[in-house]
């Protein structure tokens, strides 16, 4: 039988993107290619237990792709990060997982070492090594899906910082008098850019539920007021990340998770963003990310590993 192991020489690694709306695993041999892949909806109103069922059984499936005396390592990469006085989850818009062990949980049920990072550190360092932010310095990494996270590579290395929150823009409160965040505080970046705080943002103006995808179909085609709400969206992008440019000034910005396909963030978000920025010619590089929606679970895979920081 495989066996999950601490060390990264001959090792296979095992990757679990924990995401708000789906879960991907994937296992990657020794030598870095892809043994195999899956993904599948994450349980949304189900609890703590669905999810550790859920992440148990892919970790199972991921490590039953293994010959006999093939060890492995497990990383996963979570919407929040962990507090490292208590072991338990924190800061999670999947918030069915504040205040759990997770990484006890998993370890208990799987029976191996595991190593879980926030996602969108696992995410940055995916499109460092080997994606679009592979060729700077400094590179700030955002997710923009279901929430709204981002992470700090330096050289090739995620910092993560001593309170494990570096790059989290997602809960810097752009407006005291907005709307309420999970985090408890008000105006958050993620109620203004994320894919659900859009949302919620068209349904207290409309009093009608629209999913992301067609407030921005809706919008193209004209309609006014997913055309009204699109342009708030694309207005507070460039607010908010003109803002952390200003704080960073980084050698470019990667951005992923499923908001990161919206073509008009790269041209009318940009111009946004250089409005915004403390400096009058901002020529800083806003890039789509070039590993696509699964570069967080490679991330998480490489995190895994022995040796990866």
């Amino acid at each position: 039988m495989p066996t999950c192991n601490t060390s990264n020489l001959n090792t296979a690694a095992i990757g679990i993107d924990l995401g708000g709306t789906k879960t991907e695993a994937i296992l990657l041999a020794p030598d870095g290619a892809v043994i195999w892949r899956q993904r599948r909806p994450t349980p949304r109103d189900d609890g703590y237990e669905a999810v550790l069922t859920l992440v148990t059984e892919m970790i199972r499936e991921s490590a039953g792709q293994l010959p006999p005396g093939v060890s492995y390592t497990v990383g996963i990469g979570i919407p929040g990060s962990i507090d490292s006085g208590t072991g338990l989850v924190r800061n999670a818009n999947s918030t069915c997982l504040i205040g759990h062990p997770l990484q006890a949980d998993m370890e208990r049920l799987t029976g191996c070492p595991v190593q879980l990072r926030n996602d969108a550190d696992c995410f940055t360092l995916a499109e460092c090594r080997f994606g679009a932010g592979r060729d700077y310095g400094l590179v700030f990494g955002v997710i923009m899906g279901t929430g709204c996270g981002g992470g700090i590579c330096i050289d090739g290395a995620v910092r993560e910082g001593p309170h494990r929150i570096a790059g989290e823009w997602g809960h810097l409160s752009m407006d005291r008098d907005g709307a309420e965040c999970y985090c408890g505080k008000r105006g958050c970046v993620e109620t203004l850019i994320s894919g659900s705080g859009v949302e919620a943002a068209f349904f207290r103006e409309y009093g009608q539920r629209l999913g992301m995808d067609e407030i921005v179909r809706q919008a193209r085609a004209g309609e006014p007021r997913c055309r009204s709400t699109f342009d708030h969206f694309l207005d507070d992008f460039g607010r908010c990340l003109g803002g952390v440019i200003s704080i960073l000034d980084p050698d470019a910005v990667v951005l992923g998770g499923g908001l990161s396909n919206i073509d008009e963030l790269y041209s009318t978000g940009l111009e946004q963003v250089r409005r915004y920025a403390f400096h009058d010619h901002l020529q800083t590089p806003i890039l789509k990310n070039q590993l696509g929606d699964s570069a967080g679970v490679f991330g998480a895979a490489w995190i895994g590993q022995a040796g990866v920081k």
